[in-house]
């Protein structure tokens, strides 16, 4: 992408509820990238700086009436402000394809969908305190059920916004597809697929707009 910093490199990030799929395909795209010759840097969210990791233990395990939605907002906010000015940008700068496993999207569905409409809120943080978007998102769709199943099988400690249930997955898918609907920078993707299926799917779009970019 390219702003008033002068950065010039990509940015993709992934999408999608818990449970598609989308940090096996973030892995994936990457290594397929690096594989054709790219520099690509591979991060997650919450997360990607040091400070970001702290404070995505704190929003990420416990209970899941830890934090108000409010206050999730701004640790969010926080991380990625952290992780934008340590990471992101400097990588963008360089030149490089920043891939990014979730970004503001995500926070715009939790925390700006799950316990009220708190969307103003996430967008007038991010227009203050982040201010870019990804060049192309993609969302891997997938069941709630299917993907709720898989996340809570993965046996990790950060399953806060798992144990929310099956009503909020659902609202986050919906909000997602919305959200793909809005803004052409977003790509919907089947995760009912097998792994190299979607794979394939999401290398030939990166693809088509790397040669756009060309």
């Amino acid at each position: 992408m390219t702003d008033s910093d002068g950065q010039h490199g990509l940015f993709i990030s992934f999408e999608g509820i818990d449970g598609s799929g989308k940090s096996t395909q973030a892995k994936r795209l990457a290594q397929s990238l690096r594989d054709a010759g790219h520099d690509v840097v591979l991060t997650r969210e919450p997360g990607g700086s040091e400070g970001a990791e702290l404070i995505r233990k704190l929003v990420l395990e416990g209970d899941p009436d830890r934090w108000s939605a409010e206050t999730e907002i701004l640790l969010f906010t926080a991380a990625r402000r952290d992780h934008l000015e340590k990471l992101i940008r400097p990588a963008l700068a360089a030149g490089q394809i920043v891939i990014t496993d979730r970004f503001a999207d995500s926070t715009r569905m939790y925390q700006g969908l799950s316990r009220g409409d708190l969307r103003a809120q996430v967008d007038a943080l991010h227009d203050l305190m982040i201010e870019i978007e990804p060049d192309l998102t993609v969302i891997v769709d997938l069941d709630p059920a299917t993907g709720l199943a898989r996340a809570l099988g993965r046996g990790g400690t950060e399953e806060r916004f798992e144990g929310f249930g099956e009503d909020l997955q659902r609202r986050m898918r919906a909000g997602f597809l919305a959200l793909a609907e809005a803004e052409p920078r977003c790509t919907v993707v089947s995760g009912d697929r097998s792994p190299d299926e979607v794979a394939a799917d999401i290398l030939s779009r990166v693809a088509a707009r790397l040669e756009q970019r060309a």
